[in-house]
């Protein structure tokens, strides 16, 4: 049995010791392919259950009022593990304080990721939607934009150009802001990422097939998602692959067009297949 020392004992920063944490688990129990989960660090899931553990020593029964069962709880704790990736325990006790003062009540994860926000600022981050905005408006031609920040760029570039252009928000949205996540992560670390390539030097060929792409489904009209194929590289398996998709789905729509298997082709050489 623990002593009232060894209950009670805190680290510098103030929070108490992993020793004298809830027991509930954060995410452990997710299949394999639940990614995102697999990529908590356990430096983070160690500091949720601390910040839990403070939270419940701050708002006693209201804290308990929030959660009905032992499940909530670990759901609540792999939601605030996603949400907290990348942030330094100094900040995080510096925001329980704030919390502490300020609040009657446990904050949310947004109400929390305020208050990190609103003491150290996110580095210049913008948030997780304006930042998918910027990245769809300047899609056409992202090296001519001037980002907000480069973490923006670089989650616009991961998800796919093209993609943010073509597709629906709810298709390319939640990839984007998984993107997104990882590279703020990485800027609140102290990560210096590289910056966008100058546009005196970029390479031409996405442009120009971005054009013919829109051309081509303009001319046929069709929607551009169809000739998403064309922005692998030419003679790959998944190209081919997304092509013979897009051919059925043609088919299906009862065109008789021919996809192109390449720009040389010309917008205007549909014909039967």
């Amino acid at each position: 049995m623990k002593t009232p020392e060894e209950i009670l004992a805190k680290t510098e920063n103030g929070l108490p010791r992993p020793s004298w944490t809830s027991r509930t688990p954060i995410g452990d129990d997710y299949a394999a392919d639940e990614s995102r989960i697999a990529d908590i660090p356990l430096e983070t899931k160690a500091h949720v259950n601390m910040i839990f553990a403070r939270f419940m020593a701050i708002y006693g029964h209201k804290f308990k009022s929030c959660f009905e069962t032992q499940n909530e709880i670990r759901l609540a704790k792999r939601e605030w593990a996603l949400s907290l990736r990348g942030y330094a325990e100094t900040d995080l006790v510096a925001a329980v304080n704030r919390c502490k003062e300020t609040l009657a009540w446990m904050p949310t994860v947004s109400e929390f990721l305020a208050i990190l926000r609103s003491i150290n600022g996110d580095f210049g981050l913008p948030a997780p939607y304006a930042a998918y905005q910027e990245a769809c408006q300047y899609a056409a031609d992202p090296l001519a934009h001037s980002w907000s920040h480069v973490a923006v760029y670089l989650a616009g570039k991961e998800t796919g150009w093209f993609r943010l252009r073509a597709e629906e928000q709810g298709q390319v949205l939640p990839e984007f802001g998984y993107a997104y996540d990882l590279f703020c992560q990485r800027v609140r670390r102290g990560e210096t990422l590289e910056q966008p390539i100058p546009k005196a030097i970029s390479d031409q060929q996405d442009n120009t097939t971005a054009r013919f792409i829109q051309a081509f489904a303009t001319e046929h009209q069709l929607p551009e998602s169809l000739l998403y194929y064309m922005t692998k590289p030419l003679g790959t398996r998944i190209r081919e692959r997304l092509r013979a998709d897009a051919q059925q789905q043609v088919e299906a729509m009862g065109l008789s067009l021919l996809l192109p298997v390449d720009t040389s082709m010309g917008v205007t050489s549909g014909g039967k297949p």
